[in-house]
């Protein structure tokens, strides 16, 4: 079965992940193209490090050229975000990566993208799944992939200078070089090495690496930057005296940060961080979209700026439609992901990193005494979140309990609404909320809560927990 999710189709490799599956889904794709007038621009294709993901390029590569299509193919590992920003400079109406992002090794997948360098909507991912649901294997048309490449239906493209001379224009390298920061930087054995040394070794930053090899089990951890999984960034840091950590996940869309201190700087507060200094530094006007499950210091600020905070279902998606539409400056998630007007309509952990580079240098403060003064002028937020493991049988259960019967424990505290639009979220009267919702990209009951206080935080999400007993 081929279903998307919230970040594209993702499958566990050698049971749902093999070539017949991503032949099939690649078929599709052929088709709505063709019946829709889009192979007259090409279709790109780039991949990660992942196990597969360089084999499955090529799956795709052949399919998609043995329908008449031609393929613009990054034939190297290459970043998401520069995976998008092709789509969007070679105007194709596709383009696809192969990655599974921050999901654990097993795991692989593909991520769609439409014209512009964006997230395919819901709309088009259940179009594909129906066509998919039409598909036999022997439907699938398709050319050995040297043969593509002698008839240059299929060409090896590399935007590897654009991608980072783009990023080079959109951020102020002489302010950073004045300060020549000591940076470490961990790709988390994933494919953002050579873009952030690029950039930040022309912005004469000092920088060193660790986590750079190859490694498709990803050093044993989740290729995800938490708290949890950056221990050793944060005692490097620690020992050696840097200015920052820097880290991206898998793909290289999401973002984590060690600041000077070791402190984890929270992916809440990176889109706090940037929002206030495009705004109050840098002059910028708009407003700010956040999904449901990301910081509500986010709605102070916006608020304060004049501006809007505008809320929309966790996806990425759905942050870059609703920035479309209202020009928002910056939107993001909790989880680590977020994009800057002007630059592509989806998640770029090196974009933002390289900005938040600029930020230290430009204002002269470290992250601690911007948040300290963010903290000072608007108040602060605690999150707390926790995973559980979901069988189907389990999730069945609750979803009947909280979206069916829509039971909520008693929180002891008043409500003052409560929103189905993804998942159950509930918003107190004192400002904090809570929300419960499956994950789209694993079986897991994600449960996210901010309160003004890490007690009262931790507490509902207790109650939640115990309410649901898991």
């Amino acid at each position: 079965m081929i279903k998307f999710g919230t970040g594209g189709w993702r499958a566990i490799i050698g049971e749902d992940f093999i070539a017949d599956n991503v032949r099939l889904l690649s078929q599709a794709l052929a088709v709505d193209m063709l019946n829709r007038g889009f192979d007259k621009n090409g279709f790109v294709i780039g991949y990660d490090r992942r196990f597969l993901s360089d084999r499955a390029a090529k799956w795709v590569a052949e399919v998609i050229a043995g329908n008449g299509i031609k393929v613009y193919l990054i034939d190297k590992i290459a970043p998401t975000p520069m995976i998008m920003f092709t789509v969007k400079k070679l105007g194709t109406k596709y383009g696809v990566a192969i990655t599974a992002s921050h999901n654990p090794a097993e795991y692989n997948g593909i991520k769609v993208f439409t014209e512009g360098g964006r997230d395919a909507t819901e709309t088009v991912t259940r179009h594909l799944e129906s066509i998919i649901a039409t598909l036999d294997k022997q439907d699938v048309r398709r050319i050995p992939f040297e043969e593509g490449l002698s008839s240059n239906i299929i060409e090896i493209i590399d935007p590897f200078n654009d991608y980072i001379d783009t990023i080079l224009s959109l951020i102020d390298v002489d302010v950073i070089r004045k300060r020549g920061l000591k940076i470490l930087l961990d790709p988390m054995f994933g494919v953002s090495k050579s873009s952030l040394q690029t950039i930040l070794v022309t912005a004469r930053c000092q920088l060193d690496i660790i986590n750079d090899r190859h490694d498709t089990l990803f050093g044993g951890r989740l290729p995800s930057p938490s708290a949890a999984t950056l221990t050793r960034l944060k005692e490097i840091v620690l020992e050696r005296g840097y200015d920052l950590g820097i880290a991206t996940d898998g793909d290289a869309d999401r973002l984590g940060i060690i600041d000077d201190k070791g402190n984890f700087i929270h992916p809440n507060d990176i889109m706090v961080l940037l929002y206030y200094y495009l705004v109050k530094y840098k002059g910028w006007r708009g407003g700010v979209v956040r999904n449901l499950a990301t910081t509500h210091l986010l709605d102070r600020l916006a608020d304060a700026f004049g501006e809007k905070c505008y809320e929309v279902p966790v996806g990425f998606k759905h942050i870059s439609s609703k920035m479309e539409e209202t020009d928002a400056v910056i939107g993001g998630e909790s989880s680590g992901g977020l994009t800057i007007r002007g630059h592509i309509r989806g998640k770029d952990g090196i974009f933002a990193g390289c900005l938040l580079v600029e930020m230290i240098c430009a204002t002269g403060k470290k992250i601690s005494e911007m948040l300290d003064q963010i903290h000072a002028e608007f108040g602060n937020f605690y999150m707390e979140e926790t995973d559980c493991r979901l069988t189907e049988e389990l999730k069945k259960q609750l979803s009947v309990k909280l979206f069916t019967e829509r039971q909520l424990p008693d929180f002891g505290m008043e409500i003052e609404k409560v929103n189905y639009m993804d998942g159950v979220k509930v918003y107190f009267k004192n400002g904090g909320w809570i929300i419960t919702r499956f994950s789209g990209t694993e079986p897991l009951l994600r449960i996210f809560a901010e309160m003004e206080s890490e007690t009262e935080a931790k507490r509902i999400i207790r109650i939640m927990k115990d309410f649901l007993e898991v």
